[in-house]
């Protein structure tokens, strides 16, 4: 890791800690060079699965993709950093606890669904609305009242 003050490629960890539940790693960094502290965070990346979208095509999965998609539903919403990266995580490890190489994108989607429904109300019908292409008013408002007929 280089220094973000001097461009020095050696520095030191002076500490580590878990952050986000245990799903990442803050560490405090110091330059050996000029001494100036700073922090990384390291995650846990998905590497080797393939994403099957709806026409059968393959593309390798992209976390900045789903992100993108559920921020836009979060839009004008309030919401804290750390949990909405806690919520990127949790998905991430529903995907991961599938164990397999390729994943239907309907698959990713439900699993967005389902914890955007818990996250904030708002942003999950504005997912759902987009990703299960809601045709007509009544669409919309069956899935209204299926969410209000859950408890808090």
């Amino acid at each position: 890791m280089r220094c973000p003050v001097c461009n020095n490629k050696d520095t030191s960890v002076v500490d580590t800690r878990p952050v986000i539940s245990d799903l990442a790693i803050r560490r405090r960094r110091e330059c050996d060079k000029c001494h100036y502290r700073f922090s990384t965070i390291e995650e846990i990346e998905l590497l080797d699965i393939t994403v099957v979208k709806r026409d059968g095509s393959r593309e390798s999965y992209m976390r900045d993709k789903m992100e993108d998609g559920v921020r836009r539903s979060l839009t004008k919403r309030p919401f804290i950093q750390e949990k909405f990266r806690h919520l990127i995580h949790a998905i991430e490890r529903d995907i991961q606890k599938k164990k397999k190489r390729e994943i239907a994108s309907a698959e990713i989607g439900e699993l967005v669904m389902k914890h955007l429904q818990s996250f904030d109300k708002v942003a999950y019908i504005r997912f759902a609305s987009v990703y299960r292409d809601f045709k007509d008013v009544r669409t919309f408002e069956k899935e209204l009242k299926k969410i209000s007929s859950l408890k808090n």
